[in-house]
């Protein structure tokens, strides 16, 4: 008999238990069982059914102010129970507090910026966008692009590294726009997923139907979208390529958004040197995002491109601050680094990195560094290792293969035109970070790299100190990106309202479209 506990599914508007064993989440440090997740029994049709018909319902019968005030009301409930969910992150992902945080605190702010932005639209049904266009020499006829609320649900199908902020930061704009959510968490870190949505189920402050949550398998899932339902995904490209091909997909043109692999990078000015504070801005950024959450993020440094002539000081400088990072417990409060979320991961990332090092020398292994209450043969904790490459024209396997933990490679190059080019050849990317004291020079890389990126972050000595850091996500900024990090677009501000929203273009007579506008809000992201 399994004695940890088998975690309640919420769908079709009650708690319901899988009739199975379900699977066993671990402590990715200890290796100790937690709890148990699963779904087998679920009558998925009358889930989606449940979450369309009550749940779009109510939500669409508020207006944005009103669902705007529901996001508050859910930003109460997780402040309330932030300590219990911090247990759970240490517990079931592995991570220090400051990386709790980021997952954290940063789906609680960002459930905040939502609320703010929704109620400044105010008490309309719908979004009006752009002016009204004259149809013809009289104005008496004109046509208004109206948004309204799809009459579908949304699904997101999520990724381990962030259970709490992957599922808000896509309900926000989702549960603002009308739209009700089912969420399937990555199984191996679906217990905090499951603990948020219980709190805010069981304190009452959604309408029913409005969140469900259906953790362990997927399968089935997306067998029930029909052609105004929304499903978000992220994760592997591979299980990206599955997704595009679904007929719900490919045959009911259901709206998908898909945030896959991505190898970003970081490119410090050719006229830098290691005296300049751009030189160490990039040194000490580099080193934050391959260490926060153990380099488990999609939108981490995995390339770093500098001058040939900061080649070795740049690797010199990265290493000794990698040397520093203590790797182990992350209940240590000497433990810098904690875990990857399972063992699993450790096995990809490790083989991973042995594929890097096919075209890539070895410039900083932490791997030897014993790790801090923690055993090595349990334990899946992996030190940050630094590769480095003189001649990445040449590499191929490095431009490709993204390994999804606290590595990444230094990159030499010889000008500024080949330093774009070699960006580029990431075929699309999260996010690339520019490191430079000369504006002129930020200004001129945004333009070259811009159109392969979802975000350009640059950053000078003058904005140091109130920079948001290349690997976080502002929910005010665009988060997605083209050709291999999947092509899709979230959050930038009520941007992200664009994708639970069907634009329609209303012809009409001038006195039917200003009935109309009294029931819209200008839509202005």
């Amino acid at each position: 008999m399994n004695n940890h506990p088998l975690l309640p599914n919420h769908f079709a508007g009650r708690w319901q238990t899988a009739t199975d064993e379900g699977t066993t989440l671990f402590d990715p440090v200890l290796g100790t069982p937690l709890v148990r997740v699963g779904r087998a029994g679920l009558d998925l049709a009358e889930g989606f059914t449940y979450a369309r018909e009550q749940g779009g319902a109510a939500l669409r019968a508020l207006n944005y102010k009103q669902r705007a005030a529901l996001l508050t009301d859910v930003v109460k409930v997780l402040q309330a129970n932030r300590d219990a969910y911090y247990e759970i992150a240490t517990a079931n992902c592995g991570t220090v507090t400051r990386d709790s945080a980021v997952d954290i605190d940063g789906a609680i702010f960002t459930l905040g910026y939502y609320a703010k932005q929704g109620d400044a639209l105010g008490e309309a049904h719908c979004l009006l966008d752009g002016e009204r266009i004259r149809m013809a020499k009289d104005p008496v006829f004109q046509t208004q692009h109206v948004m309204n609320p799809t009459r579908g649900v949304a699904l997101f199908i999520n990724a381990f590294n962030f259970p709490s902020w992957g599922l808000w930061e896509k309900a926000a704009p989702a549960l603002l726009s009308g739209v009700p959510v089912i969420v399937k968490p990555a199984t191996a870190t679906a217990w905090l997923t499951q603990r948020m949505v219980k709190d805010v189920v069981d304190a009452g402050v959604l309408p029913a139907g409005a969140l469900s949550i259906v953790c362990g398998s997927s399968a089935g899932l997306m067998d029930q979208l029909k052609p105004f339902d929304v499903v978000s995904f992220t994760g592997s490209a591979e299980t990206a390529r599955i997704i595009r091909s679904h007929p719900a997909i490919a045959e009911r043109s259901v709206r998908c958004n898909i945030e896959a692999d991505s190898l970003n990078s970081a490119l410090l000015d050719p006229t830098a040197t290691d005296g300049d504070e751009a030189f160490h801005l990039l040194v000490s950024e580099v080193v934050r995002e391959m260490t926060v959450k153990s380099g488990q993020k999609c939108t981490a440094i995995r390339r770093i491109f500098v001058p040939r002539a900061l080649y070795e000081p740049a690797a010199k400088a990265i290493a000794a601050k990698l040397s520093k990072c203590t790797v182990g417990n992350p209940r240590n409060e000497g433990v810098r680094m904690g875990a990857l979320v399972s063992r699993e991961q450790f096995d990809g990332v490790t083989s991973g990195i042995a594929h890097l090092k096919t075209e890539a020398e070895v410039l900083y292994d932490g791997q030897p560094t014993p790790l801090v209450d923690a055993d090595a043969n349990v334990a899946a904790c992996v030190s940050p290792v630094l590769l480095g490459s003189r001649d990445p024209e040449s590499a191929k396997v490095l431009h490709a293969v993204e390994v999804f933990g606290p590595v990444a490679t230094l990159m030499a190059y010889d000008n500024e035109e080949q330093a774009y080019a070699l960006v580029r050849r990431g075929e699309g990317s999260l996010v690339c970070s520019l490191y430079s004291s000369d504006p002129a020079f930020c200004a001129r890389a945004t333009l070259a790299l811009a159109d392969s990126h979802g975000r350009v972050h640059a950053i000078s000595p003058d904005v140091a100190a109130v920079q948001s850091g290349h690997g976080n996500v502002m929910p005010m900024s665009l988060h997605g990106g083209p050709g291999r990090a999947g092509g899709g677009e979230e959050l930038g501000g009520l941007r992200a309202l664009n994708f639970y929203h069907r634009r329609s273009a209303v012809q009409a007579s001038t006195a039917a479209l200003d009935i109309l506008a009294q029931s819209a809000s200008p839509f202005q992201p």
